[in-house]
């Protein structure tokens, strides 16, 4: 995409700017006029959602308890002295009357931010002080100009704010005189900015054309032209996306040389008459899918969810075996070592009667030992390969790698996943989780793959019972773990840390476990594990365990991946307000294995008064969904065993990129779109993005010639796993 040498000028010559403004806008990255019209506005203050304060008291009357915006002048500042504290007081008036702001924090910064007849737009959560005063506390707050705030009243426009930088403020640029230079550079230049979509897209999608969406970003017409020009920059960026993702998945289908895997022998089927228990219809249909895959010349690229304890190793096993009938090695790449020797351990156990030969490769192993498993691995010995991130060494080199599956595949990076899967013929993949993801992050992170669902726990399980108490009730805690013991039951007690902090207030492992040991539990066997031991000492404290030569295990959360211990019913998480839900649920799977009931205890300092809050997070606004964050994930935790609900909310109250992160999948992070609310939009651009790739893959046609120059222009670093063209 070529922009305009008018567009590639530097922003002083832009009206009101000159030099020095110049130098301020260039420390944050708007160096040209074109890079000054694509920084949009953080928000808008609609004149129509405004209200008077009287109006403000009514709705106060009426009970309701969300934010407010309302624009008053400063009439008077006042710093006041409380004991120790300052508050710093604003009192403003509309036309309706008085109200006060006031702030207990950061006063140095407000008070130089507030001059009298000054007027200001305020957002904020009002209330009514116990003598009888408007009052919002904290407010978010914009300046407004008395002649803009005028023109805005009567045309009844929008009026726009934008974030400004440190640096640019220090170059005295405030919201009037930037909203001054925005204007003139829109006005003079919004018309010649390429377009970077099809002219085919625009009009099936009905989007607003590049030159009016940015004219109405920053400048609305209307509430509906500011929204069309929102959704517009939100679909072009999840269908950049997607032509990406798209250009993946063909990438990897149109591999000839895959190689088609049927199943030969009876080895599959003695080996399910071998197991002690029966598989759920849900794997055998995510069996079915991997079946047809196999059978397939091209490679399989399919992603495995399942809650903690659906049983997806059981499945990747059996494609495994397919894999190993057909003359080829499979490989099974674990995050850490214990988890990776477990599953060494059960997987022999599980192939006892079977001919097939297993070996295991961790970073940890001395000389021999490692120097033995290469050479299996280089010759075929080795059937089957168990392993961590040892695996995807140079030293490894495979003799006919058939099968690569990723467990908590979500724990690599995109280039482990990449280099371990090079290291064979466009071998078959399977990535699993065990932390079920939303629909939607699925679509983004993991588009390029086909996804199969585990969703039935195998027949015997009862679901485990989950509650919330506070610190004081430990000693009743203690005693249930005690009754629980002597039926056989043996008992998880985590902390947040290793070792006592300074720095923090959370409990530590090593310090709760000589209490417990010696004064709680003196009659019981306790024992302890955290992520300072090395593998193998925390291997031989699990296989004791395991081995019931511990009644309680003091853990920190390197429980948390796969460790499967079918008598340990209990689990006590203490700070458990300081967990993400995702790390909770975790950590809950790890009870519950067998047909005994399990207990999940969470233990928080917090006082837990509603067990009923309200998941709908439509009516909660940004600062009460922070604010009750804990309260929330404790709750889930009470209310749902459901690993997929629990992500729903997880992924509400965190963000999709702190779940997992759109980086380690190789895909552009989100600027414009939110994958949790913008649904539609993305499920079209998805639409979109693939109608095309599957039509003129290596986008030559003259109307698609715009998509692949900006993906080579923006998204250079991306095309290596899209290789589109």
């Amino acid at each position: 995409m070529e922009i305009p040498d008018e567009l590639n000028k530097s922003v002083q010559f832009l009206k009101y700017v000159g030099p020095q403004r110049a130098k301020a806008f260039e420390t944050v990255g708007l160096k040209t006029i074109y890079d000054l019209l694509f920084f949009f506005p953080s928000r808008y203050l609609d004149r129509s959602s405004v209200l008077s304060s009287s109006k403000v008291i009514k709705y106060l009357i009426d009970g309701y308890e969300g934010e407010v915006t309302i624009i008053g002048k400063v009439v008077e500042t006042e710093l006041i002295q409380r004991a120790k504290k300052q508050v710093f007081k604003v009192t403003m008036k509309d036309s309706a009357g008085f109200f006060e702001c006031v702030w207990f924090q950061g006063i140095k910064f407000f008070k130089d931010r507030f001059k009298e007849n000054q007027l200001y737009a305020l957002s904020a959560k009002p209330a009514i002080t116990r003598y009888g005063h408007l009052q919002f506390v904290h407010p978010d707050f914009d300046f407004i100009d008395d002649s803009e705030n005028l023109e805005f009243r009567n045309t009844g426009k929008i009026i726009s704010f934008y974030r400004i930088p440190k640096d640019v403020r220090s170059a005295n640029l405030g919201d009037l005189s930037l909203r001054k230079i925005m204007e003139q550079a829109v006005a003079e230049n919004a018309d010649k900015i390429p377009e970077t979509l099809p002219d085919s897209i625009i009009k099936s999608y009905s989007l607003l054309g590049i030159n009016h969406s940015v004219l109405n970003l920053h400048f609305p017409e209307n509430k509906t032209l500011l929204e069309s020009a929102q959704r517009r920059f939100k679909f072009e960026e999840f269908f950049f996306q997607q032509v990406l993702i798209a250009g993946r998945k063909l990438n990897r289908s149109k591999k000839i040389n895959g190689s088609s895997k049927i199943i030969k022998t009876s080895i599959v089927k003695n080996f399910l008459d071998s197991l002690p228990f029966q598989l759920t219809e849900s794997q055998l249909s995510v069996l079915s899918d991997i079946r047809k895959d196999m059978e397939n010349d091209s490679p399989m690229n399919r992603l495995i969810q399942g809650d903690v304890g659906s049983g997806k190793t059981i499945v990747a096993l059996i494609a495994m075996l397919i894999c190993v009938d057909n003359g080829f090695q499979a490989v099974l790449m674990a995050p850490t070592e214990i988890l990776a020797d477990q599953h060494f351990k059960n997987i022999c156990k599980l192939l006892y009667e079977f001919n097939i030969k297993v070996s295991l490769l961790l970073g940890s192993q001395n000389m021999r030992e490692k120097k033995s498993a290469l050479g299996k691995i280089k010759s075929g010995s080795a059937q089957i390969i168990i392993g961590t991130h040892a695996l995807i060494q140079e030293s490894v080199s495979f003799s006919k790698l058939g099968l690569v599956v990723i467990d908590e595949q979500h724990r690599f990076g995109v280039f482990q996943r990449k280099t371990l899967t090079e290291k064979g013929i466009s071998p078959d993949v399977i990535v699993m989780s065990a932390t079920p993801i939303p629909r939607t992050l699925t679509m983004t992170i993991y588009g390029d793959l086909d996804v199969s669902v585990i969703d039935q726990m195998p027949l015997n399980r009862l679901p485990v019972k989950t509650i919330v108490r506070k610190e004081d009730k430990l000693p009743d805690i203690y005693k249930f773990i005690s009754e629980k013991t002597s039926e056989g039951y043996q008992s998880f007690i985590v902390y947040p840390l290793v070792e006592e902090s300074e720095k923090s207030d959370l409990k530590d492992a090593e310090t709760y476990f000589g209490k417990l040991k010696n004064e709680v539990f003196p009659d019981l066997r306790v024992g302890l594990i955290h992520g300072k031991l090395s593998w193998q000492e925390k291997e031989q404290v699990m296989i004791d365990f395991a081995s019931k030569k511990y009644d309680i295990l003091v853990s920190t959360v390197v429980i948390e991946v796969g460790i499967d211990i079918p008598d340990a019913n209990i689990i006590v998480i203490n700070d458990a307000y300081r967990f993400g839900l995702s790390q909770l649920h975790q950590l809950r799977g790890r009870v519950g294995r067998s047909g005994k009931q399990a207990y999940c205890i969470l233990i928080s300092k917090q006082n837990i008064t509603n067990n009923n809050f309200d998941y709908n997070f439509e009516y909660l606004s940004k600062s009460e969904i922070e604010k009750h964050k804990s309260l929330i994930r404790l709750n889930a935790m009470v209310s749902y065993n459901d690993g997929f609900k629990l992500a729903e909310i997880d992924l509400k109250l965190r963000g999709p990129g702190d779940i997992f992160g759109l980086q380690q999948s190789g895909l552009p992070d989100l600027k414009y779109g939110n994958i949790i609310t913008d649904t539609e939009e993305l499920n079209l651009a998805r639409e979109a993005a693939f109608n095309i790739v599957a039509e003129d893959n290596t986008l030559t046609k003259d109307e698609n010639k715009i998509i692949k120059s900006i993906i080579k222009e923006k998204y250079s670093n991306k095309i290596q796993f899209a290789k589109i063209g």
